[in-house]
């Protein structure tokens, strides 16, 4: 089965709703699960070196990501968003996190079995 699980937050927001979302790809990807993660929004921010965790986090969401990404999960950033979005704008990237379309989102929605928006 394929997982897309798109999110759209900040990853330091105040929730634990990144956390999670990660937490649950790194548990399908254990279940022999494909996962693929696409970031959106706010969210982009998650694939930036810059982005790091506050003091009162317990939490490393940019390493946990880092994992995802080493373990073989396909990350992917909508282009737009790199520039526009985040509180890191126009920071960049760390390898394995690359820029993507509307046009490909569209076809991991297409193709995969299962779609979490979070």
């Amino acid at each position: 089965m394929s997982v897309l699980i798109i999110f759209n937050h900040e990853p330091y927001n105040g929730s634990d709703i990144t956390w999670n979302g990660l937490r649950l790809a790194e548990t399908l990807l254990r279940k022999g699960e494909e996962v693929r993660v696409f970031l959106m929004n706010d969210s982009v921010d998650l694939a930036r070196d810059v982005c790091v965790k506050p003091d009162n986090y317990d939490q490393d969401l940019t390493k946990m990501l880092k994992a995802l990404i080493t373990s073989g999960v396909i990350v992917k950033v909508c282009g737009t968003c790199m520039a526009r979005c985040g509180v890191y704008k126009n920071h960049p990237y760390f390898d394995g996190a690359n820029s993507s379309t509307m046009g490909e989102l569209a076809d991991w929605v297409i193709s995969s079995d299962k779609v979490l928006t979070l």
